[in-house]
């Protein structure tokens, strides 16, 4: 017979795990510095309090923006830096199949991919620091996730979850 024990932290884990689809300019905000609300989000990741969802066109566009010459150099980071981050984020994230398309026409074409991982993913949010990137007509409102940006998060983070 196999006895479970539950402590504090696994209840608190078990409860509150939160799902959350991150855009690409918070995790690169996350990496230029080390004190900001995406680097706090980050660290939810990294510590199992959030569930970070995870799909190819998403770590492909992280990969993509975080390996150009001038990110290297904004974030005074070498590509094997990135890459062992990459990895990291490989190991950490939930992964997604996106079996349909979703397209709610976003100004930016790169951000309807967010959209889908949320949508698909069941995400509770979907972070970015580019509200206004995730609008059409001042409104885009999907019932299943809530768009807010790291500093919102945080904020409701330490209010409700801590």
């Amino acid at each position: 017979m196999i006895k479970t024990i539950l402590t504090i932290d696994s209840i608190y884990a078990i409860m509150y795990l939160v799902r959350v689809s991150i855009d690409t300019n918070v995790i690169y905000q996350a990496l230029r510095d080390t004190s900001g609300a995406s680097n706090f989000i980050v660290r939810l990741v990294r510590q199992r309090k959030l569930e970070l969802a995870l799909s190819i066109p998403v770590f492909s566009e992280y990969s993509d923006v975080l390996l150009r010459e001038k990110s290297l150099q904004d974030l005074e980071l070498t590509k094997k830096d990135i890459k062992d981050f990459l990895d990291y984020i490989i190991s950490v994230a939930s992964p997604f199949s996106i079996s349909f398309r979703l397209r709610p026409n976003l100004s930016d074409e790169a951000d309807n991919i967010f959209v889908e991982l949320a949508f698909t993913s069941n995400s509770k949010f979907l972070i970015t620091s580019n509200i206004r990137d995730y609008t059409i007509g001042n409104n885009l409102i999907f019932d299943s996730f809530k768009t807010i940006t790291p500093t919102d998060f945080v904020r409701m983070w330490r209010k409700f979850y801590v």
